[in-house]
């Protein structure tokens, strides 16, 4: 019971008021630590089973947390990469903390899903974060990348005056409206054109960014699900819900064994 509550988000003090109202008198903050190792065999094994059949679609996404390393606070970057699997289930494929979202980390997090059995991605979605794409094209060759579209817009709008961020969005989020690849592409081209005139910064960035297209290569049905990271925003949410409680984590390992075992529900589910 007091393993399952930390694991869903309840904090210390209430844990502790739970077990007294079964007749634990007392309950340390360092008893319901030692309690919740007890998560980090089944932890590992979630984050090292061999990845088996290939996933066409690869999310890959990054969460800052606050972490106790050398006698000071730090932030730490929380990796987590899902998939899709050929059956059509989509499940978390992995989980690693590295000190910063630099090319070197996200480089050995796509390694070790690689040694793992990851194969047959086709195409990887995600933001545009330092490194991401040297490191995808490094160890996913031939994967196209997709950058999320949502996040993309967010970077386009601040190049346009406040007063007219809400139709220029309009505008491009009108592209993504099309019923097919050739006419996405061709409203894109005359969105560029009405743009120009006026906010000729944001047209150069939504001409150049041929990235935010990549979803038009694949099954109209999948657009949706492809072409942005939001399908990941209620995983997000949850892992924030229950980090959120713990608010500084002691150390890596307390990290890990939390996000772990929250990523390894969800995946279930």
């Amino acid at each position: 019971m007091i393993v399952e509550s930390y694991v869903q988000g309840v904090s210390t003090r209430k844990v502790e008021e739970l077990v007294q109202s079964l007749g634990v008198e007392h309950l340390s903050k360092s008893q319901v630590s030692r309690l919740a190792r007890d998560l980090d065999e089944q932890v590992k094994a979630f984050r090292e089973r061999p990845l088996e059949g290939r996933y066409r679609y690869l999310w890959l996404d990054a969460l800052v947390f606050k972490c106790r390393e050398g006698g000071r606070i730090a932030n730490v970057a929380g990796l987590v990469a899902v998939g899709v699997h050929e059956s059509g289930r989509r499940e978390v494929l992995g989980l690693d903390v590295v000190t910063g979202e630099d090319g070197a980390g996200w480089l050995a997090f796509l390694r070790s899903l690689k040694a793992r059995g990851l194969s047959g991605v086709e195409l990887v979605i995600s933001d545009a974060h330092a490194g991401l794409r040297d490191a995808i094209a490094a160890v996913l060759r031939g994967a196209s990348w997709q950058r999320c579209r949502t996040h993309f817009m967010r970077n386009l709008l601040v190049r346009v005056p406040k007063s007219a961020q809400s139709l220029v969005a309009t505008l491009v989020r009108s592209i993504f409206m099309q019923p097919d690849a050739e006419s996405v592409h061709a409203q894109r081209a005359r969105i560029v054109d009405q743009l120009t005139p006026r906010f000729a910064d944001a047209a150069k960035m939504l001409a150049d960014a041929e990235e935010i297209l990549a979803f038009t290569a694949f099954p109209k049905e999948h657009w949706r699900q492809i072409w942005s990271n939001n399908p990941q925003e209620r995983l997000n949410r949850e892992i924030r819900r229950r980090s959120d409680v713990v608010g500084i984590f002691p150390n890596r390992a307390s990290l890990i064994r939390l996000v772990g075992a929250v990523l390894a529900e969800m995946s279930d589910d």
